[in-house]
């Protein structure tokens, strides 16, 4: 249950390892939220719900990083605990909780916009674990 971010010149670029899909998307979330903001200085005094939902797995892991981008960057939420349920029927479909609250600059340690993800380099393999790589446009 980890990521890390792989060098590259202008964009991030992150490898989520995780035994299940939701951990994965737990991960992601907290990928583009510690690039934008300082977690460790984010409370829990609100909570927000979010649902994404994608034809198939890499729609949705660019769908649910864009709505993290758009929850954060455009709502001016930081959210510091993530819980989600993923669901499949005829496309996923992900239901998930934030508990945060509304971005102080300052105290929040803003870091760096995250203009969109992007599918160039996206990749997911389920072989028993989890495996996601995916390329965020600075």
């Amino acid at each position: 249950m980890s990521y890390k971010s792989l060098e590259h010149a202008t964009d991030a670029i992150f490898e989520v390892t995780a035994p299940n899909l939701q951990e994965a998307f737990v991960i992601a979330a907290k990928s583009v939220i510690e690039t934008i903001l300082d977690v460790n200085a984010i409370e829990e005094k609100e909570e927000k719900t979010l649902v994404v939902s994608g034809k198939d797995l890499s729609y949705l892991l660019y769908n649910w990083l864009e709505e993290l981008i758009i929850l954060t960057i455009t709502d001016g939420f930081a959210a510091k605990r993530i819980t989600l349920n993923i669901e499949k029927n005829s496309e996923y479909r992900i239901l998930a909780r934030f508990w945060g609250e509304k971005i102080d600059i300052k105290k929040h340690h803003f870091k760096v916009e995250i203009k969109a993800p992007t599918f160039h380099e996206m990749e997911i393999r389920q072989n028993g674990t989890i495996y996601m790589k995916y390329l965020l446009d600075l």
